[in-house]
């Protein structure tokens, strides 16, 4: 192999490395979306159950779903532009962190529905 082989080589191989991270750099984008939605819905499903079971009462009931509105709403306007960032993901982890504990503790406190 003669150098102008070698550097022809080297210009193919980084082209289509270079092809491969901009198409690993768009499917990061929907995963992200999708696990926020996914977590959304799954935490959507426990205050459901917990309707369904008499876990929850009314009171408690609204004040997860004003909760969840809420970050129904802070994922709206994270998806505004098309694509969550990291940051954007980050902030909306925190944001269902926070709604999933307050879920489990409403669930498994002293009050039931009558």
């Amino acid at each position: 192999m003669n150098i102008s082989t070698k550097r022809l080589a080297l210009i193919i191989a980084a082209t289509v490395l270079s092809s491969a991270a901009l198409m690993a750099q768009d499917t990061v984008t929907p995963k992200r979306e999708a696990q926020v939605e996914r977590r959304a819905n799954r935490q959507q499903k426990r205050i459901h159950q917990g309707v369904k079971s008499g876990q929850l009462t009314p009171k408690e009931t609204a004040h997860l779903e004003k909760r969840e509105a809420k970050l129904d709403k802070d994922i709206a306007k994270a998806e505004a532009d098309g694509k969550i960032t990291k940051q954007e993901q980050s902030k909306l982890n925190k944001e269902e962190n926070r709604n999933s504990r307050k879920i489990f503790h409403k669930k498994h406190n002293a009050r039931t529905q009558k």
